[in-house]
């Protein structure tokens, strides 16, 4: 069972939301209050990320946070501040609320790419990694293996190997899944 709170600014927007979760068997709408209730899984909050702390809510002790706004957020400030947290626009429909809340309750960070980043089609920011490395770590995000990348980039495997080993090296992982989980968690690629 996901606990769920919904902390949000209007009550027809909290009883709206928790119309909308109630509608799935394995979440738990909890009271308003952190106070009567601590222990929630996933926090809903419509308040920007500016107007901390909400209603008591501390960021760096609440397990996940789900923003609902129409601005766009600063990915790297909010990595600095929270362990996982998402970013839904205030229309997200019930299946993208239930969808978030799901993943944000197994540790995943979600969002929006309209409220994520620039443009969709606009370059993403690398971080530490080369241009040909965010294409590779991309491709690896689509779950392509290591001779499909080769043929997606025109490059040899060989060449694909010493890319996902740089990649490794520089975002300090050992594994394809780590590696996906760092670059989104740093912004460099979107799913």
């Amino acid at each position: 069972m996901i606990r769920v709170l919904v902390n949000a600014s209007s009550p027809a927007l909290r009883a709206g939301l928790r119309a909308l979760l109630s509608a799935d068997k394995t979440i738990k709408v909890m009271s308003d209050s952190l106070d009567d209730e601590p222990d929630a899984d996933v926090v809903i909050t419509s308040a920007s990320r500016r107007s901390f702390p909400v209603n008591g809510i501390d960021p760096a002790s609440a397990a996940a946070l789900l923003f609902l706004s129409d601005e766009q957020v600063n990915i790297r400030e909010l990595n600095r501040s929270l362990r996982v947290w998402g970013v839904l626009p205030t229309d997200a429909s019930a299946e993208e609320l239930t969808a978030a809340v799901h993943a944000l309750s197994q540790g995943l960070i979600v969002g929006a790419s309209t409220l994520l980043f620039e443009s969709e089609s606009g370059p993403l920011p690398h971080g530490p990694l080369t241009d040909r490395e965010s294409e590779v770590l991309g491709l690896l995000a689509k779950g392509l293996a290591n001779k499909q990348i080769a043929v997606a980039l025109g490059i040899s495997e060989h060449t694909v190997k010493f890319h996902v080993s740089s990649i490794y090296t520089k975002l300090n992982v050992t594994n394809r899944t780590e590696a996906v989980r760092e670059g989104l968690r740093g912004g460099w690629i979107a799913l």
